[in-house]
């Protein structure tokens, strides 16, 4: 990705070092909708890279028995309800809500309703009217992703040397990267070093010993096992993550496969109780041998130290429930274009990145700590350790804040919506004890009309749209008849 986006842009030198004899995490196939901004920014056609990535399209994350067992609610893309007045929705639904004359907030959405009903279409706008409300991500194939990107690096100049890092130099006087060294003995010199290289962090870790801030106090999970199975049926247009007894299992239908993928924690649960498990709740045969991966959520205490800048693994690691590490990798590319510095990286550059990725980074780990801190699954040992987290004081501020009143603050961009929080939170059973009296002021008749307006808007919406499968394949072969 930052090969590819850097050959587009820099207009500098890009040599890339990659080694065949080192493997790849690879599980993460699934996205949220900035990924679509990334590949319009390269000029990739959504239909050839839904072709050669073997991906499907993405509405929503199902969160199956999070909230208890036999309960499911959607994280879906894309509004919920509308705004009236000086107000968001969720206060006119609030006070529905509290009468029993609500429907439940997923009717509310479109994305959830479509979802639900495997159900995909782009809209444009009509004369005097705006196009409903769908946007989309993806979910595909991360190697076959990571060759297309590599072909198209290489088309625009980006040499690729295959080998491995045995030693790096440094500047004796400023303490910079000087050249790495690999094993056959030759050196590439550089300006800015990318680190790629993983977990194992081999810049910005080991070489500049940047230190690692562990948040397994918050997010407990540090093992998972991954096995892609057959495909069963047509491929559903959202991501499933199943509570299971020690963590949640992950299901991303592919054209071609379903990944699949077990999240757990290694203090209540063994590698070999969570395999059975994960085998045992697959769709089809599996198509490989079941991979285990360890982990420790946190992050880098500095992304960007001297003229080495971590991306990926190498500069932190937040597991998958949302979708966030291929957009982590997006996100700090995008900054990095718009820092991007000269002969010399000026301090206040670098402080500023840094400053950025942070509150990223903390942002989406207090949603991610949601999920698990408003579970509801009691007398289960794992699930009321998770209960019983003591959270970070920006979560516990915007949990209070909506259980109090139903108002959500979003801080400045980050990266999850006051929707996408109104969601997960109602859906793992917060529910505000009240709401902005503002909302008394519109007549009942009013806001039972327009609450039953958006419910038969979204269901006749939903019931235009093609088939998902469909609508895919249609897609698909429109491209190649192009490209033909």
């Amino acid at each position: 990705m930052a090969a590819a986006t850097l050959a587009r842009f820099s207009g500098r030198k890009i040599i890339l070092v990659e080694s065949e004899a080192i493997g790849t995490v690879g599980v993460g196939e699934a996205t949220i909708p900035q990924i679509r901004l990334f590949n319009a920014a390269l000029g990739i056609n959504e239909g050839t890279f839904l072709r050669e990535t073997k991906g499907t399209f993405k509405l929503a994350i199902e969160f199956d028995g999070w909230s208890g067992e036999g309960e499911s609610y959607l994280h879906a893309f894309g509004s919920v309800g509308h705004p009236s007045g000086v107000l968001p929705f969720q206060h006119y639904w609030l006070r529905a809500h509290a009468t029993g004359e609500a429907e439940p907030l997923s009717a509310y959405c479109l994305n959830d309703v479509a979802a639900r009903a495997g159900k995909m279409q782009f809209f444009q706008a009509q004369p005097g009217q705006p196009a409903p409300d769908v946007p989309w991500a993806y979910h595909f194939d991360a190697g076959l992703y990571a060759a297309l990107l590599r072909s198209y690096a290489e088309e625009r100049g980006v040499e690729r040397i295959e080998g491995a890092i045995a030693s790096v130099k440094r500047d004796t006087e400023s303490g910079d990267i000087a050249a790495l060294v690999l094993e056959d003995g030759s050196q590439i010199e550089g300006g800015l070093f990318l680190d790629c290289t993983g977990f194992r962090s081999l810049l910005l870790g080991e070489v500049l010993g940047v230190g690692f801030e562990d948040w397994s106090h918050w997010l407990p999970c540090d093992t998972a096992v991954a096995v892609p199975c057959a495909p069963g049926g047509d491929f559903a247009p959202y991501t499933r993550s199943i509570a299971r007894k020690a963590g949640w299992q992950w299901r991303i239908p592919l054209q071609h496969r379903i990944g699949n993928g077990h999240v757990f924690c290694s203090e209540f649960m063994s590698a070999d109780e969570a395999t059975d498990i994960l085998l045992g709740n697959l769709d089809g045969s599996p198509q490989a041998d079941p991979r285990v991966l360890q982990f420790t959520t946190g992050m880098r205490e500095r992304q960007w130290e001297r003229n080495c800048l971590a991306l990926g693994l190498a500069g932190g690691f937040m597991e998958p429930l949302e979708s966030t590490s291929i957009h982590l990798i997006q996100s700090s590319i995008a900054r990095l274009l718009q820092m991007l510095p000269g002969a010399e990286v000026a301090p206040a550059v670098r402080e500023e990145f840094n400053r950025q990725a942070r509150f990223e980074w903390e942002r989406i780990r207090d949603f991610l700590i949601l999920h698990y801190a408003a579970n509801g699954r009691e007398g289960e040992p794992f699930w009321d350790r998770c209960r019983a987290i003591d959270v970070p004081d920006t979560l516990t501020a915007k949990i209070e804040t909506f259980r109090a009143s139903g108002n959500i603050h979003r801080e400045h961009e980050e990266l999850f919506t006051d929707q996408g929080w109104l969601q997960v939170m109602v859906g793992q059973g917060i529910v505000p004890e009240a709401y902005n009296p503002i909302a008394d002021q519109m007549p009942a008749a009013e806001l039972s009309a327009m609450l039953a307006r958006i419910v038969t808007r979204n269901k006749q919406t939903a019931a235009s749209m093609a088939e998902h499968a469909d609508f895919l394949r249609a897609l698909i072969d429109h491209s190649q008849r192009k490209t033909a």
